[in-house]
């Protein structure tokens, strides 16, 4: 199985390598790293990932996946990249995007009408690509699976497991990634966050 992971500039790392580290357990799958102009790409902090194909070498990948970061909204911008996850979409078992990936998909048609969610900070902008935004961890529409910031991807990529590998395969990856979360604080979404920390979130997110 092929799995086709779109970077680019400003990409939010663990958007990326979160699922990446999920995905590429998978038996008999290979993970590709794509790019409209292959090369090194900076994410925010500085860590630099390679795209080592471009985008017309991986056509038809059995899943498609689209990290966020501040960098989507030159993606956004690229006709080529959009044109690319329409085709790809196509012919795709799954098309997935973590936090502001979402976004791309918007841009590209994808999720008009559908329910999908985004980073918190960013619900209003998916609505406004006519979707019904969902304040949930992971959301699936048929074959479109979109996560919620950042860290929901690794969630995301599990589901993406069990479907497409079974149960124990999922569970065996959880296992070996020991993904058994258990934060110091019941903040991690605005929900359940204190009015001051959420106010600190927004004036700190990068």
């Amino acid at each position: 199985m092929q799995i086709a992971i779109l970077l680019f500039d400003n990409i939010t790392i663990l958007d990326a390598v979160g699922p990446y580290e999920v995905l590429s357990r998978i038996p008999d799958a290979t993970v590709t790293w794509v790019s409209s102009s292959p090369g090194p790409k900076k994410a925010k902090g500085g860590l630099t990932l390679l795209a080592d194909r471009r985008l017309g070498e991986v056509p038809a990948p059995q899943i498609v996946l689209i990290p966020g970061g501040s960098g989507v909204d030159g993606v956004m911008r690229e006709p080529a990249v959009l044109e690319w996850i329409r085709n790809a979409h196509r012919t795709s078992l799954f098309t997935a995007a973590v936090c502001t990936g979402s976004l791309v998909l918007g841009a590209a048609g994808l999720l008009k009408g559908l329910k999908a969610t985004t980073h918190w900070n960013h619900r209003d902008r998916l609505a406004a690509f006519g979707v019904d935004v969902a304040a949930a961890r992971v959301v699936r529409e048929g074959k479109i699976v979109t996560a919620a910031g950042v860290s929901a991807g690794i969630d995301m990529a599990l589901c993406l497991v069990r479907w497409t590998a079974g149960d124990r395969v999922a569970q065996a990856i959880q296992l070996g990634i020991e993904y058994d979360p258990d934060p110091p604080f019941d903040s991690g979404s605005p929900e359940k966050a204190p009015p001051e920390v959420l106010e600190m979130a927004r004036k700190t997110r990068r």
